[in-house]
């Protein structure tokens, strides 16, 4: 994959473009915010990883910048800091997924991996539920007039879930499945996932009818169209 590296700490960001060309990937990195969003904006990549705290412009403003100018561009966002509330705004602005510092290279490479993988061919590209619109293609959904802006990620989530439409899947599944993480771990990464898809998708995210909660199990594609 074509990968942009956007992490001001020298070290750190050495150790990236070195861990990831061995991985087989061309990687370009920069250093501070004002000049991620200008070379994120250029042109496509297949993945951005962005650091969290920089200079000139902060993480999370350059990412609310890529993903309002390249909405299917897969970003994975690093970050020191360890609150939920960090985590869950990074998804909010349009992060497909987070790594927390200090992280192992393996983890690292199972996240860019999994970003990188195409969604099962078979499910189809455009769905009509419970009054939404989700075309896959083009990474949107469509409510009311209203189109919002799908990562790649969530829709993964989404097109794993229609998939195994009729059971329930649970959390450790969609982490294997879906994120590129092992089963076992303990994190309440699908549950935040969740939280924020459901905000873009439902036509009321607190009684939702198409990814639906099973107790005890999982969630499950809620809508049978």
């Amino acid at each position: 994959m074509r990968i942009l590296v956007v992490e001001d700490e020298a070290g750190l960001r050495e150790g990236l473009i070195d861990l990831l060309r061995g991985d087989g990937h061309d990687v370009t990195a920069v250093a501070d915010g004002a000049t991620a969003a200008a070379t994120g904006t250029a042109e496509p990549w297949e993945l951005v990883i962005l650091d969290l705290m920089l200079p000139r412009l902060n993480g999370m403003d350059v990412c609310r910048r890529l993903r309002a100018a390249r909405p299917g561009m897969p970003i994975l966002m690093l970050t020191a800091r360890g609150s939920e509330d960090d985590k869950v705004r990074g998804l909010g602005e349009g992060a497909d997924d987070y790594v927390t510092k200090p992280f192992s290279a393996r983890e690292l490479l199972a996240r860019v991996r999994a970003l990188g993988r195409r969604a099962p061919a078979e499910v189809a590209e455009h769905l009509d539920v419970d009054g939404a619109v989700l075309d896959f293609s083009r990474l949107t959904v469509r409510r009311d007039g209203v189109t919002t802006a799908l990562t790649p990620r969530e829709v993964g989530l989404l097109r794993w879930l229609h998939r195994q439409k009729g059971r329930a899947v649970s959390r450790a599944e969609i982490l294997e499945q879906v994120f590129g993480q092992r089963g076992d771990l303990q994190t309440r990464a699908v549950d935040m996932a969740i939280v924020v898809l459901r905000k873009k998708v439902e036509r009321d995210p607190q009684h939702p009818r198409i990814i639906v909660s099973v107790k005890g199990a999982g969630y499950a594609w809620g809508d049978q169209a």
